[in-house]
């Protein structure tokens, strides 16, 4: 099955996640400038993330 990942070397955790208000299924969280999570139940796979995210971390697997 495929899942969406972020990569913790490339994300820089330095900021909010843009991706997180994004989500169109609220799948993404983030807790203060941490690495975001994704929620696999919730995610639907639109891979908006991975367009969003400007540093290249999102990916499909």
């Amino acid at each position: 099955m495929k899942k969406i990942v972020i990569d913790s070397a490339v994300c820089p955790q330095t900021h909010k996640c843009p991706m997180v208000p994004e989500c169109p299924m609220g799948a993404i969280s983030q807790n203060g400038f941490g690495l975001p999570e994704i929620n696999h139940d919730e995610c639907i796979l639109c891979r908006k993330c991975i367009k969003i995210c400007r540093m290249g971390a999102v990916r499909e697997e």
